[in-house]
């Protein structure tokens, strides 16, 4: 089965060629992530993909050509993608009605965008698209979420949350002064100054459950420095607790999902790792250790590895009983 990501990244792919191609002297890169809302690091990605597709014999005068001057890209040679896209009438209608449901959603911070959109694509249906009313739609809590985010945003007002924390199964309240949205590996996330912790935290959208935008007025403060996730989301900070791991072979991919330090190979295990990360939360350290199945073992700290081999005795004592 196409994973949503696969199906938005080929979107992507098909739509980047007509829109460089509409600007032939080329475009930032950052401006192009932007447009299409993902990290610049995931547009590269994309750019080099790209390059290796094309018409069939796949040779140098077949396959699709970018150039680059410093952060500007361009195409040079489209490989036959330059036909307009031509709407039937059932996709004309299916648009529009699609676009008149969107103007509809609470929140909406492109209305001017979708509007004229509309106005576009009703002209090009002609009469097909009289009489055409918006559905009913339901709208799932993540989207609920980044419409009232959006709105205290532009409102520039502090939020109230209903947040799950994953790493410690639990639910809490947070009262936060947005800073900005941004769009990571297909999730959004809310970059917000935390009053409870008095630092700046990540908030996925799809973990908040409830959401309020407050009247007092969004305050960060002026240590509230936004932070660079073109690295990844998960930055732990350089005074956090070092956790120090041998992996197993398979259990390898810990240091590629993961930001780690003093990655070493070792001979035991055969074939296997040490590694040193850092967290402030040993319960994730802890759960992420027992999640391997006996393929890490922990050497540091001390308390952690006892707390391992504590939880791994209680569940084989229940497994015996």
């Amino acid at each position: 089965m196409t994973s949503p990501a696969t199906n938005e990244r080929m979107t992507r792919l098909l739509s980047l060629v007509p829109y460089l191609t509409a600007r032939p002297e080329g475009v930032p890169l950052p401006e192009v992530a932007r447009d299409f809302g993902v990290p610049e690091r995931q547009l590269r990605r994309d750019l080099e993909l790209l390059w290796m597709c094309g018409l069939p014999g796949y040779g140098p005068g077949d396959l699709i050509d970018l150039s680059f001057e410093g952060d500007r890209v361009r195409v040079t040679f489209t490989a036959g993608m330059v036909r307009p896209l031509r709407l039937t009438t059932d996709e004309a209608v299916a648009l529009v009605v699609a676009l008149r449901t969107l103007l509809d959603l609470p929140g909406l911070a492109e209305q001017e965008a979708v509007s004229r959109a509309l106005a576009k694509v009703s002209a090009a249906a002609g009469h097909a698209a009289e009489g055409v009313t918006p559905v009913a739609l339901s709208v799932d809590a993540r989207e609920q979420a980044l419409a009232v985010v959006r709105q205290g945003l532009e409102r520039g007002r502090a939020l109230h949350l209903h947040y799950y924390v994953p790493t410690r199964d639990e639910r809490t309240e947070r009262t936060v002064d947005p800073m900005r949205l941004h769009l990571v590996d297909g999730r959004w996330y809310l970059e917000a100054w935390s009053r409870e912790v008095a630092g700046v935290r990540l908030f996925r959208l799809d973990r908040i459950d409830d959401v309020e935008v407050l009247d007092e007025p969004a305050a960060p403060p002026p240590q509230a420095a936004p932070r660079d996730v073109e690295s990844g989301v998960y930055q732990p900070a350089p005074d956090a607790p070092v956790v120090r791991l041998r992996l197993a072979r398979t259990a390898r991919w810990v240091a590629e999902y993961y930001p780690v330090e003093d990655v070493r190979e070792v001979d035991d295990p055969p074939g296997g790792l040490a590694v040193a990360l850092r967290t402030h939360d040993l319960a994730w350290a802890r759960r992420l250790v027992a999640s391997l199945g006996g393929a890490a073992t922990v050497d540091e700290p001390a308390g952690l590895a006892g707390a391992v081999a504590a939880d791994a005795r209680a569940a084989l004592a229940r497994y015996g009983a």
